[in-house]
């Protein structure tokens, strides 16, 4: 795991943790984390659930938390759900304090469409060096399994913000790059595809699964 190799004990011990998009889906890194013996660590996300401790919008972590706050900010798997992407990268880079660590996965283009509860966007290594490119980055790795990117940074002594306002990304509701989605492109004849593929696939697990409860309860 990605986290549990480039985060050092050290790192962590004594220094306050946020991670966000907190809620356990498939593992989480917080069993290890807090076992390093953090100061704090707060879990938050869209929804209560496993790991969760308090309900935060991504986009409103600086007006709830303020600038600066955290030594060590996680992020697994979640920045490709939200909208305004621009606006949460920047919100977790600012959560960091001076010589704070920023620790991010998420999935690019060819990874399946998978709404929790929505999905956006794709980033691919090259994207993740642009948008980090005012952060110290120490590592990126695509993931070996799926396609995805993992990046650990360390926020500058002196941090300026890049401004990414003008910057495409790849989003799966558009089947292209784009600055940011518009409300067309959710009635658009590519995302109404990939959504019938999706609800298709999931319409099969669940028949094969009532049959199998069929001739195990027979």
């Amino acid at each position: 795991m990605f986290g549990i190799r480039n985060l050092r004990p050290e790192e962590v011990a004594g220094r306050d943790v946020i991670e966000v998009g907190a809620y356990e889906v498939l593992g989480s890194l917080r069993p290890i984390v807090e076992s390093w013996g953090p100061r704090a660590y707060l879990g938050v996300d869209i929804v209560s659930g496993n790991g969760v401790d308090e309900i935060c919008d991504a986009e409103d972590l600086l007006e709830r938390y303020g600038p600066e706050r955290f030594d060590v900010v996680i992020s697994t798997e979640m920045i490709e759900h939200t909208r305004n992407w621009k606006k949460v990268v920047s919100n977790l880079k600012h959560l960091c304090r001076p010589g704070g660590i920023l620790l991010v996965t998420t999935r690019s283009r060819g990874f399946h469409y998978h709404a929790y509860p929505y999905d956006y966007w794709r980033y691919e290594p090259e994207d993740i060096r642009e948008i980090f490119a005012d952060f110290s980055v120490e590592r990126i790795e695509t993931d070996p399994r799926d396609p995805g990117v993992f990046v650990k940074g360390v926020r500058p002594a002196h941090f300026v913000e890049k401004n990414l306002s003008g910057y495409p990304l790849y989003s799966v509701v558009t089947g292209k790059r784009v600055i940011e989605i518009e409300e067309k492109d959710f009635r658009s004849y590519h995302f109404r595809k990939i959504r019938y593929k999706r609800w298709k696939k999931e319409t099969k697990k669940k028949v094969k699964a009532t049959m199998r409860s069929w001739v195990s309860s027979g």
